[in-house]
């Protein structure tokens, strides 16, 4: 066993738990930064309470059936800003410095040991490859587990957990053109990375795609591609119009996937869902829109819909997946103006399990 092995999260019985376990809480952050959003910020900041009112799932005697909200505010004037926007939902607000909402790559992992014990997989973040640097981001994983209050692990490469898919029983999708890019990780080969990669996941096989989404400012991150429902089964989109932008890339994923086994040795078993279409942004950019950016919460599924007119389709489709929890869709074309959806602005922090 290497040396680096011993304290890492897999050497000591750590694995990233699948999306649809239990949840203590989930991390976001409130979109504030005016300079970044300009003129979407107010309907972006709609979209996030939307988001979060789903997530929290209020029954009719205002008892929250979902999960915790832990909220990354800038200041006092945004705490109370969000607090106003959220009132009545169960949030507990951190006044912590961030760069912009996309916590799921900023803010550390989550890993759960054979205990049930939670800790943070903390990897180094260069903003996407150098695109995007808002040095406020470097700090957001490590204040995200202080404030969590569970053990960190360090991983040493560049990481941003949109890039990752798990299904909690050893397999890991992921794609090439994210893992592979030299603006990442340039020093390391393709097994160093997946060696950190399924060391700090508590991985054993890693299945590789090509790439991503037309305009994806993350470099083909796989959350937005194709997503685990269940051990052994994936949704992914497909082009439904001639149209389409990304009709090349999904075909191709679709039929790598079909090539694709798990940890298990199961073939993958493929829901297919329409793509959104071509979508265009104010000054007519193709925008990198996805139905599959959803989040899995406690008690619901909340699904990004951008008017077009595959939305009810995708919303069914991905419905029928979660029949034990209730599918929103929720209004995501502001926060899409920003590179993402509703996956890229959230991180769920597991549940700990009882000790055995």
């Amino acid at each position: 066993m290497p040396a680096d092995h011993i304290d890492s999260p897999r050497g000591a019985g750590f694995c990233m738990p699948a999306e649809w376990e239990p949840h203590r809480a989930v991390w976001t952050a409130w979109p504030s930064h005016r300079e970044l959003w300009l003129e979407d910020l107010p309907a972006a900041q709609r979209e996030v309470a939307d988001l979060c009112r789903a997530i929290a799932a209020l029954d009719d005697d205002g008892k929250a059936a979902g999960e915790m909200i832990e909220l990354l505010v800038l200041d006092d004037a945004g705490e109370r800003e969000a607090a106003a926007a959220l009132s009545g939902l169960p949030v507990r607000f951190h006044q912590v410095p961030f760069g912009d909402i996309w916590l799921r790559d900023t803010a550390p992992l989550f890993v759960r040991g054979a205990n049930g014990e939670v800790a943070a997989a903390c990897f180094r973040f260069n903003g996407w490859g150098e695109k995007y640097m808002f040095p406020e981001d470097l700090g957001v994983a490590r204040a995200v587990r202080a404030a969590a209050g569970v053990h960190s692990f360090e991983v040493p490469m560049i990481f941003e957990g949109g890039a990752i898919e798990v299904d909690g029983e050893g397999t890991a999708l992921t794609t090439r053109q994210c893992l592979l890019h030299g603006n990442r990780n340039p020093s390391l080969s393709a097994a160093e990375i997946a060696h950190h990669l399924c060391d700090a996941l508590g991985v054993q096989r890693l299945l590789w795609l090509g790439d991503g989404l037309v305009n994806d400012h993350t470099d083909g991150h796989i959350d937005t591609l194709v997503r685990f429902v269940a051990p052994g089964r994936v949704v992914c989109m497909e082009a439904r119009d001639e149209d389409d932008p990304n009709a090349p890339a999904l075909a191709r994923i679709l039929q790598d996937l079909t090539t694709m086994h798990d940890a298990a040795q199961r073939p993958l078993e493929i829901v297919r869902i329409p793509s959104p279409g071509l979508l265009r942004d104010g000054d007519g950019r193709v925008m990198p829109a996805s139905y599959v950016n959803f989040y899995i919460g406690n008690a619901a599924v909340i699904v990004p819909v951008y008017g077009s007119r595959h939305d009810d389709e995708a919303v069914e489709g991905i419905a029928a997946c979660f029949p034990d929890r209730r599918t929103v869709a929720v209004p995501a074309r502001a926060v899409l103006s920003g590179g993402g959806a509703f996956h890229c602005i959230t991180q769920q922090e597991p549940a700990p399990l009882a000790r055995s």
